[in-house]
């Protein structure tokens, strides 16, 4: 039974060994973690249970019947963070460079599988050089085997990507289902084809940093949505990350201890709005002034910052935050800013996690760019995303709300539930000065006539007491109280329920 034993701790010591010393000292070199080390500081401590250590892959092509290691390329398992479930993937780059067989996506698959049953997030942490082309389409099969499994899950159980490293070709395809991708900067890129591939078809000279590192992904694509300088800094935040999330959305998001009053009162907000209505203001303020401990979880914080997404806590509950950012192009909203503002607000729908909007918009940014660019594809997204949402929807106009952006920012009128305003709010279709260049067309070049028309404009409809008077509003609020209502508003709509038509699914303007 000893030599039984002892053979079973051997096999084990092998496995964990990966690639083998060499190819570990390597990878540290590099100024990256292996694969273990990762999931260990992902992990509570002594939490994982390791699966299918013993995998191998079956290939006899090009020697690979010569070259067998025991894991195939992949650590899969499960844990616990802060003590709640989670699945985890783990691909070992020093092992066969982390490439995909028909083996090692089998294991993927397996984990995958059983979070699904049970309701659990799927955490995959990728470091890999693509499919094994030894396998040939085997490995193509194994590829199209997870991804079917990601669609399967979206909107069911959370899905976090984290890039430590190549991930190229086909593995793109999977984190880009995902619901979040971390990326650690300059030591991880997502491209489809490399730097290689693109010099010869279009004879470009690029860095696998410069065509897929994580400031392109965070800044430009918007593939991305966080980025941090190392392993241990993208893990812990992962962890942050699930704390905000439910295990599944059949489960409400998990409600944390308050160490904050409620009804505190921030005086500070009631100057936050410049006496200028042209001059900008950081939002930011506000969101931290009236969440939980001044707890913000930004998302995608370097893509079209004129918008801000992100999670938080109010009375100890998850919310998701939508904000109009004045310091970015006066918070218009264009085409990244719709699109990021819709893809955050149907992750909060699908797991249930009520939408708190503060909204500071002039209107939807002009010129042929954005036109061009499809605009209005894209504002339609973030106006389906709000209308089809079910989860409690708390929105608060501080400044401008112009247009259709008053409109699309989760307005009464598209099922918001309710919906506060500042006396400073400005609800119109358009600023002053336009509408009165429009109304008063005839008055152009009588400066002290338009100025005049100008005035009264302002004093008619820069304001929020005529949406008040129709119902649009359910209240002028202090700007100071602005937590205490939030929260409120909030609590009594723990138990909203709607009923919507039954459809086979929708067909989002993609």
């Amino acid at each position: 039974m000893k030599e039984i034993l002892h053979q079973l701790e051997n096999k084990r010591e092998r496995a964990r060994m990966g690639g083998g010393a060499k190819r570990i000292e390597a990878q540290h070199n590099r100024g990256k973690l292996t694969a273990r080390e990762r999931l260990d500081l992902l992990l509570d401590q002594g939490s994982f249970e390791e699966y299918d250590m013993f995998v191998e892959h079956q290939t006899t092509e090009f020697g690979m019947d010569e070259q067998r290691i025991p894991g195939d390329g992949v650590v899969t398992g499960w844990g616990t963070i802060h003590g709640r479930l989670v699945y985890v993937f783990a691909k070992d780059f020093t092992v066969f460079g982390g490439s995909l067989s028909w083996a090692h996506a089998q294991k993927i698959c397996k984990i995958q599988d059983m979070a699904l049953k049970v309701g659990a997030p799927v955490i995959g942490l990728f470091d890999a050089g693509g499919a094994r082309i030894q396998e040939g389409v085997d490995a193509l099969g194994g590829y199209g085997e997870v991804f079917f499994r990601n669609v399967e899950a979206s909107g069911v159980i959370p899905q976090i990507s984290v890039i430590m490293g190549p991930c190229a070709g086909g593995d793109v395809y999977s984190p880009a289902m995902t619901d979040f991708i971390f990326m650690v900067r300059d030591t991880s890129y997502m491209f489809v084809t490399g730097p290689d591939v693109v010099k010869t078809v279009t004879q470009e000279t690029v860095t696998a940093e410069e065509l897929g590192g994580a400031k392109v992904h965070t800044s430009k694509s918007s593939i991305a949505d966080f980025a941090y300088d190392n392993d241990i800094e993208a893990l812990s935040q992962v962890r942050r990350l699930i704390d905000f999330l439910p295990l599944n959305n059949k489960q409400k998001p998990p409600t944390r201890p308050v160490y904050d009053e409620i009804a505190r009162e921030d005086k500070s907000l009631d100057t936050l709005i410049p006496s200028n209505p042209n001059k900008p203001y950081d939002m930011l303020e506000l969101v931290h002034k009236i969440v939980d401990e001044g707890d913000f979880f930004e998302v995608q914080e370097a893509f079209a910052k004129n918008i801000i997404t992100g999670f938080a806590r109010i009375n100890g509950q998850t919310v998701g935050i939508v904000a109009n950012q004045p310091m970015v192009l006066a918070g218009v909203l264009d085409s990244d800013a719709s699109r990021k503002g819709a893809r955050f607000v149907r992750f909060c729908d699908s797991f249930s996690i009520p939408i708190v909007t503060f909204v500071d918009v002039p209107g939807f940014l002009p010129g042929t760019a954005q036109e061009y660019g499809g605009l209005i594809k894209h504002g339609a997204k973030l106006l389906f995303a709000y209308t089809q949402a079910t989860v409690p929807l708390v929105t608060l106009i501080t400044r401008k709300a112009y247009g259709g952006a008053y409109v699309v920012m989760a307005s009464k009128h598209i099922g918001a539930d309710i919906n506060y305003a500042w006396p400073t709010a400005e609800i119109a279709v358009m600023g002053a000065k336009g509408a009165v260049e429009i109304i008063f067309r005839s008055d152009l070049g009588d400066e002290e006539k338009i100025a005049q028309r100008t005035n009264e404009y302002e004093e008619r409809f820069a304001n929020p007491f005529i949406a008040a008077q129709r119902g649009y509003l359910d209240e002028v609020i202090m700007p100071h109280s602005t937590r205490r209502r939030v929260a409120r508003a909030l609590e009594v709509l723990r138990s909203k329920k709607v009923s919507k038509p039954w459809k086979k699914h929708d067909n989002i303007p993609l």
